[in-house]
């Protein structure tokens, strides 16, 4: 009973492990690309600023050209993060059915031991009744 119990608890904590990992992952990519719309908006302004919105231009504005190197970084890392999260989706879908599994095999264990369990007591009350009866007669 005790190491079903176990079995059981190890599965759960396993199950929460990947679901944070999958919110984890999930929070990361909203990050990145909350910033990428920071740093969209910032070369726009900086454009908007200097005038000029041709990045071949030779005075194309520095600041503008980092700020947008660093978005296509965190949109470049944000897709990179999709496979990492469809995976850990998977994982978390395994540990889910290893669980299910689990949960359910106890549940049986314990109908039967109960339906057993129900049958001695019957046959404990029917003994009594039977001795009762030969009592009386």
């Amino acid at each position: 009973m005790k190491s079903r119990d176990t079995l059981i608890r190890l599965r759960r904590f396993q199950v929460d492990e990947k679901r944070r990992r999958v919110t984890q992952i999930e929070m990361m990519m909203a990050d990145f690309q909350r910033m990428a719309m920071e740093l969209d908006r910032e070369v726009v302004h900086e454009e908007a600023r200097a005038g000029i919105t041709d990045i071949g231009h030779f005075a194309y504005p520095t600041y503008a050209r980092a700020a947008a190197t660093r978005r296509d970084n965190m949109r470049q890392s944000a897709i990179a993060l999709e496979g990492q999260l469809a995976e850990a989706k998977a994982e978390l879908g395994e540990a889910f059915e290893d669980l299910k599994k689990v949960e359910i095999l106890d549940d049986r264990e314990r109908s039967a031991e109960r339906a057993a369990e129900a049958v001695r007591e019957q046959a404990a009350m029917d003994g009594i009744g039977l001795a009762r009866a030969r009592a009386r007669a």
